[in-house]
């Protein structure tokens, strides 16, 4: 009879230097390397009011280096911090990569952020330079901006001295292109982004390749701000190296075969979406099809008459198609690459078979941490999340004695890595990472005899109720596919003899006829019995608050739920 130790949770993924399709780990030199393999093809597009806007990658290069070249002009150095305050237009990606070409960092600022938000991510991330669309929809920045700084008001380009903001200098606003009222405010600090450029064609082109060439895998590459469903949000510090090998990693995780024509709706201040969109388009010599900001009706135009095939959004998108007036006369048949895909399946021309790859991440990790490639067999997978990817070590341990816990016990999940952020803004490194640098990500989950990982979602936010625990996530996925349904999210309730009860939380399309009763019938047919919600709360839009990520408030959310059950 063995009476052999099991193995400890602790897996290591092949070493980075084996992972194929590697190129260079700086921002600058990525942006090269591709222009250099594709320079003459179309990189990303847009819809404007005159048509489309078309640039190539060899454009793309240009206009980057002439951010570079005003970013120069304008004081920035090495490791300064520049803001980019935008919906998807070509003129982030420049910046990105022109703040990177300068030897910067870039600051990603949330379009959806409320004035009180965006004070605290300003004066958190210490900004010199701020690059702000002057409208979104509705949204006039630069009165937010001023609001927040009166200051703004009486100073000059380049010439703002706050006690608020101290680092803040420079403000370049660009004119807006989601329409809006021409009388948006123009505070003398604000300088235009023709204007802007015009300042840096005195530095030469080869200060900008001097500097590209001084950036360095390991330095500051971009920041990042979490979601704050639970607390302020935190700045997540990532170095070049993480954006470069998710770029490059991308098309193979998602086994995408030739150029891809890559869509997105969502912002690129998510991390996910700046690394896998950029990254299955430029990577693979494809486009960015811009849509600078989700609107379903375009949305549909544009799939079809720039033959997208890769799709990134989310299933309460996806909802909104099918309300948009060209839902069924719509060709997606050029559709191939869709996450969270199960919605758009049901088009009569969408013929995709692709699965989406699962996989294991953070904004913390810069993305994906585990996983195998999409083309991998459902029996490999086996309902994992992979396992870790090339250069990335994951450990489970107990959450409160910290000790690494055997394969198949369930515990806190830890990884460690070349895409690993440098650490939180303000926070010291033992207050960021455990005494082996490995991120402590409080999510739950377990590994196989294998090493597969199972996440089993946020050990917090793991519903324990009549001494089983339930995923909210599982249950989420599964409403998603609704009918009716727009929104949902589940949370734990406190119960007197359960300990928790599911309670999910719906926002019903405009006009739905759903229920508590429907929409229970339609989860039992899906989910085992425990699972099954046993209340079903309908909600208004208003009623869900969000961050400024656009991410659901947990917290506010059960509280709501909570109240909601106890009056009624």
């Amino acid at each position: 009879m063995s009476t052999a130790t099991p193995p400890l949770s602790i897996v290591r993924g092949p070493p980075l230097r084996d992972e194929p399709g590697q190129g260079a780990h700086t921002i600058p030199g990525y942006l090269r390397e591709v222009t250099q393999r594709h320079g003459t093809a179309e990189a990303l597009c847009m819809p404007t009011a005159d048509g489309m806007l078309r640039w190539s990658y060899g454009t793309l290069w240009s206009k980057s280096v002439e951010v570079a070249q005003a970013l120069i002009a304008s004081g920035v150095g090495k490791d300064s911090r520049v803001g980019i305050l935008m919906v998807n237009r070509p003129e982030y990606l420049s910046a990105v990569f022109g703040i990177g070409l300068a030897g910067g960092v870039s600051v990603a600022l949330s379009t959806f952020s409320t004035p009180a938000e965006l004070e605290q991510l300003i004066a958190a991330s210490g900004i010199s330079v701020l690059l702000f669309d002057g409208r979104v929809l509705k949204r006039d920045f630069g009165a937010v901006l001023a609001e927040l700084e009166p200051a703004l008001r009486r100073a000059g380009p380049a010439r703002l001295q706050s006690a608020k903001f101290p680092f803040l200098k420079q403000l370049v606003r660009l004119e807006s292109v989601t329409g809006g009222d021409a009388a948006d405010l123009q505070a003398p600090c604000f300088e235009s982004w023709q204007a802007f450029l015009a300042r840096g064609r005195e530095v030469p082109v080869s200060l900008v390749e001097a500097r590209a060439a001084s950036v360095a895998p390991a330095d500051a590459g971009g920041l990042f701000f979490s979601s704050g469903t639970t607390s302020t949000p935190k700045g997540i510090l990532h170095a070049q190296r993480a954006f470069a090998i998710q770029w490059w990693r991308w098309p193979r995780v998602m086994s995408v075969k030739g150029p891809a024509r890559a869509w997105t709706g969502n912002g690129f201040f998510w991390s996910g979406n700046i690394t896998m969109i950029v990254g299955v388009a430029l990577s693979t010599g494809g486009t960015i099809v811009l849509q600078p900001y989700f609107e379903p009706e375009l949305a549909l135009r544009l799939w079809e008459s720039e033959r997208v095939n890769y799709l990134s959004g989310r299933p309460h998108q996806w909802t909104r198609l099918q309300e948009a007036p060209n839902w069924a006369t719509a060709d997606l048949r050029s559709l191939h690459y869709i996450t969270n895909s199960d919605l758009l399946k049901t088009h009569p021309t969408v013929k995709s078979d692709w699965r989406l790859p699962m996989t294991f991440g953070t904004t913390e990790t810069n993305t994906a941490a585990t996983s195998y490639s999409a083309d991998t067999s459902p029996e490999q997978y086996a309902g994992s999340a992979g396992e870790p990817l090339p250069g990335n070590i994951l450990k489970i341990i107990d959450p409160d004695t910290g000790a690494v816990v055997p394969r198949g016990q369930r515990g806190e999940v830890c990884i460690k890595g070349p895409t690993l952020m440098l650490g939180y803004i303000g926070k010291a490194v033992e207050d960021s990472l455990d005494d082996e640098g490995y991120y402590r990500t409080g999510d739950g989950g377990y590994v196989d005899e294998i090493g597969r990982l199972y996440w089993e979602g946020r050990l917090t936010e793991i519903i324990k109720t009549g001494g089983a625990n339930v995923s909210p996530l599982e249950i989420d996925a599964v409403l998603a596919l609704c009918p009716g349904v727009k929104r949902g999210q589940t949370v734990g309730v406190p119960h007197a003899t359960l300990g928790e009860m599911v309670v999910s939380c719906v926002v019903p399309q405009d006009g739905a006829a759903i229920d508590e009763a429907t929409v229970q019938a339609f989860l039992k047919e899906r989910l085992a019995s425990f699972k099954v919600p046993r209340r079903v709360l309908l909600l208004d839009e208003a009623e869900v608050q969000v961050t400024g990520n656009g991410k659901v408030k947990t917290g506010a959310l059960r509280e709501l739920a909570g109240k909601r059950l106890a009056a009624a």
